[in-house]
């Protein structure tokens, strides 16, 4: 069983920037597949960007150029280094691992249904 902590979320004015922290820990050695999701309010949770084994990364079209996703892996810590912010990323941010890399590569950045989340840190772009 993998435990991911979300922390770094904040408020911010536009064209700032945040970067956004992940801890994973417990049994990750068969994870596959990191991923970093966001809900604005009233919207659905959509894939902002993802990392799977081999470190290979993708980012959503919507922040494409603006986002960044590493990893520390001695820590075991997901990054997500945003900037350029603007008012339509606000939302709560999460983090997902999943130890199939199927959801990550698919059309749609996604993580399967058996996919460990974390609790959520709060972005507010003003």
């Amino acid at each position: 069983h993998v435990q991911l902590v979300e922390s770094g979320g904040g408020t911010v004015q536009a064209g700032g920037s945040l970067r956004l922290s992940c801890e994973v820990t417990g049994f990750t050695y068969d994870t596959s597949c990191v991923a970093w999701f966001r809900q604005a309010p009233g919207k659905e949770r959509e894939g902002v960007g993802s990392m799977v084994k081999n470190g290979r990364t993708r980012h959503a079209a919507a922040v494409q150029g603006r986002f960044s996703l590493s990893k520390d892996k001695v820590k075991n810590i997901l990054y997500l280094q945003m900037s350029s912010l603007k008012p339509e990323d606000t939302g709560i941010y999460y983090c997902a691992a999943d130890r199939f890399e199927d959801y990550c590569d698919g059309p749609v950045i996604g993580v399967g249904p058996t996919a460990s989340w974390g609790q959520g840190t709060q972005v507010t772009v003003s």
